[in-house]
């Protein structure tokens, strides 16, 4: 079945990933603050060097259930808001498929709800750039049909 619409964070990058698919289906991406990276507050634009030496660190490692970026918003408020976004597409697209490009922390959290996984387990799942996953979303649930597919980035044998 032909995807109905191709949304995409407002990030550039993510709005980048979905261009092509989004031409491809002769779609327009449509941005959605829903689906955007997790708020970092503070800690935006921050080197990983300098963050890991932060208390806070082993909290966003360990327990992210407990931890919220200064002036950002916490893990779970970040899983909310992805979910609800989720939600309201699958809500308006009762029948069809759409894409969605997000980055990879909000990807975790969304998948790590749909499967029953605690917040705190989440950074378990590995979501690689350009990986495809595939949530199957029903009015019996979800199914992750697919996880941190890379198949689609391979180089192609010659001849």
């Amino acid at each position: 079945q032909r995807l109905a619409a191709v949304y995409s964070s407002p990030l550039e990058r993510a709005a980048e990933t979905a261009a092509p698919l989004a031409a491809a289906l002769g779609l327009q991406v449509v941005p959605r603050p829903g689906l955007g990276e997790i708020r970092f507050g503070r800690w935006e634009g921050q080197a990983l060097k300098t963050l890991r030496r932060r208390k806070l660190w082993h909290l966003v490692q360990g327990r992210p259930s407990l931890a919220r970026f200064p002036e950002g918003e916490s893990f779970t408020e970040a899983q909310t808001r992805i979910v609800n976004e989720l939600e309201t597409l699958r809500a308006r697209h009762r029948r069809s498929p759409f894409a969605c490009v997000s980055h990879a922390d909000p990807i975790k959290l969304a998948l790590a709800h749909y499967l029953g996984l605690p917040l705190d387990l989440f950074q378990r799942l590995v979501i690689d750039p350009a990986s495809i996953s595939i949530l199957l979303l029903d009015d019996f649930g979800a199914r992750v049909a697919r996880l941190n597919d890379t198949r689609a980035g391979e180089a192609k044998p010659a001849g």
